[in-house]
């Protein structure tokens, strides 16, 4: 199984333009809020028409602009689980789930279908509740059934957990993850958080102020994001300016200093990038580490974030004035002995070094 799309869509001040395809496995749509993620599964659920483009499912066209094809929501056998769940609040349990079988019209199987999903999503007992006597995972579990009994050949989930607190987030993420094994098809997740697409998906495509870079392997995203974008997203807090300094070595034009790469540097390079959690506290000057001074310690529960500037960094040329900042993230027990205004040294490995084109 497979879906391909490429659509384009003008909203005046924003354009989507995203081209990608997914297999038989749970892609992560990752991307910052109002970059178009959502809008591109309604693209593909049919919901919202693309300007141009085509969107194909398992060799069937959902939507082609050339061929002027468009097929109605109802009939592209996707299903789409909104934000909101979008239950029907005038309806059970079970007949919020039997809305899921509308082209069923056999009732005994109707029944039958019904049943199963109530004791396969632990809903038994709840048959006879509406929507507002429901928790959120409960309500979450009602709608992903409904869906599931119409059998849909795509599964769409637009950021599932956004309105549910830390813990019931993490039990129903539990869940979820075992539906989605058992489901065998083309997963696309919305979210605009790094962990749960590292925890939920094998793969993931970044979008980026309407644009959709290749889907890549989810291990890829964090051990060698292709872009500065992806690497945001990623979690990666640390960048500079960047140019070719020598066939392994790279200037790091924000911190003042050139670094070992370890491996050839691109003649365009434009950026690097390193991890809060990759830089150490380094004894005395050498390779690939700077002399710093600390200028903030925050604590977080289990760590130390430290933020330090180069002694010897320039004012930034990318347009912001402000001195360059080198986020640390230590254990508690590491930042211990720090103090804002200390000079240190700090370093990073050449295997952690980051490099972008773009």
């Amino acid at each position: 199984m497979s879906l391909s799309v490429r659509i384009r869509k003008n909203l005046g001040n924003f354009t989507l333009d995203v081209e990608f395809e997914a297999g038989d496995h749970v892609t992560g749509l990752l991307g910052a809020s109002g970059c178009g993620k959502s809008m591109t599964l309604r693209c593909i659920a049919g919901v919202l028409t693309p300007d141009e483009g085509h969107i194909v499912l398992n060799g069937v066209t959902l939507f082609d602009s050339k061929r002027r094809i468009n097929l109605p929501p109802q009939q592209r056998q996707v299903g789409l689980l909104f934000q909101s769940y979008a239950l029907f609040p005038n309806m059970t349990v079970e007949q919020n789930l039997t809305a899921g079988l509308c082209r069923e019209k056999d009732r005994s199987r109707k029944k039958e279908a019904v049943g199963e999903m109530l004791r396969r999503f632990y809903l038994t007992g709840l048959e006879k509740h509406r929507p507002a006597q429901l928790s959120g995972g409960q309500q979450q579990r009602v709608a992903l059934a409904r869906i599931l009994l119409s059998r849909p050949k795509l599964l769409l989930l637009d950021e599932p957990f956004s309105a549910l607190d830390g813990y019931l987030r993490w039990e129903l993420e539990l869940e979820l993850s075992e539906r989605l094994r058992e489901f065998g098809g083309p997963v696309l997740l919305v979210s605009h958080s790094r962990d749960e697409v590292s925890r939920l998906c094998s793969h993931v495509c970044v979008i980026s102020e309407g644009h959709a870079e290749p889907c890549i392997a989810v291990r890829q995203l964090f051990e060698a994001p292709p872009t500065r974008a992806a690497a945001l997203l990623s979690g990666c807090k640390n960048y500079s300016l960047a140019a070719k300094a020598g066939q392994t070595k790279v200037e790091a034009k924000d911190w003042g200093t050139v670094l070992e790469c370890g491996r050839p540097v691109p003649d365009d390079v434009r950026y690097l990038g390193a991890r809060s959690h990759y830089f150490y506290l380094a004894g005395e000057a050498g390779e690939n580490r700077m002399e710093c001074v600390v200028t903030r310690l925050i604590d977080n529960v289990f760590s130390t974030v430290v933020m330090v500037r180069p002694a010897d960094g320039e004012i930034m040329e990318s347009g912001d004035r402000r001195q360059p900042r080198i986020r640390l993230e230590l254990s508690k027990e590491e930042a211990a002995s720090l103090r804002e205004g200390q000079r240190l040294f700090v370093g990073i490995a050449p295997r952690d070094i980051l490099l972008f084109m773009s």
